[in-house]
Formats: structure tokens, C-alpha cells, sequence
């Protein structure tokens, strides 16, 4: 199962959500955020239009994990660094007792810095 991890700023809408995964040139089953931007308008409308699932994912889900890149402002907020590298490889690894997941490259950004994405792959033992 492949996942893509998204993060985006408040003023991201879902053409900006849809630019950072076109960016990955990959297709991709679910993609995965912490709670408080899966729920976002931007991301739901990103969901109804692509029909992808949205994993919500708690931020203790994302912190601590290890990532290819690494934000400092995204390092203090949420103890990983980056946040769509991070929710990749947790929601690749959601719902699976113990999954493995491994990122596929780092993040990409959008070219106006308002949406990133990253895809991860849940590893079967």
C-alpha cells in the first residue's frame, strides 16, 4: 500500500493539495495528515475531487519518527522533520500491527511553498 503524506499551510486549497502529489508522479491508495488538516476544507475537498481516502493521524502518531528531510519550525512543532514524510510513513503503516514503511524520496514542495508531499510504502514481513 502506498500512502502519501501531506502537509500544507492554512491558505492551501485543493488544487494546491493536488499540485504537491502531481509533483510525486506516483500513484498512491490513501493519502494521510495529522487530524487537524485531514479535516480541513482543503484537504476534504482534495478527498471528494481525486476519491482518495483521508487518514487521520494523531500528532503522536508523527513524533519522532525519522524523515529525509528535516524543517526546523516543523521539528518544534511536531518532534519530526517534516510533517508529510512523517504522516506518509505512518498512515502507510496504519491499521497493520506491526508494519514497516519506508519513504519512496523526501518531500517535494509546491513552487509557492503552500502544500508538500511525500509517499511512503508499507513493507510486508
Amino acid at each position: 500500500m502506498k500512502v502519501a503524506g501531506i502537509g500544507f499551510r492554512e491558505a492551501a486549497t485543493a488544487a494546491d493539495i493536488a499540485a504537491a502529489l502531481a509533483l510525486c508522479d506516483q500513484g498512491v491508495d490513501a493519502v494521510a495528515s495529522i487530524a487537524a488538516k485531514a479535516d480541513a476544507p482543503a484537504m476534504q475537498e482534495f478527498a471528494r475531487l481525486s476519491g482518495l481516502r483521508v487518514i487521520a493521524l494523531q500528532e503522536t502518531d508523527i513524533a519522532g519518527e525519522q524523515t529525509l528531510t528535516c524543517s526546523p519550525r516543523i521539528k518544534a512543532r511536531f518532534g519530526t522533520g517534516s510533517l508529510a514524510e512523517a504522516a506518509a510513513l505512518a498512515g502507510a503503516r496504519h491499521g497493520a500491527t506491526d508494519a514497516r514503511a519506508r519513504l519512496l524520496a523526501p518531500r517535494v514542495v509546491t513552487a509557492d511553498g503552500l502544500a508538500t508531499a511525500a509517499i511512503a510504502e508499507r513493507l510486508e514481513p
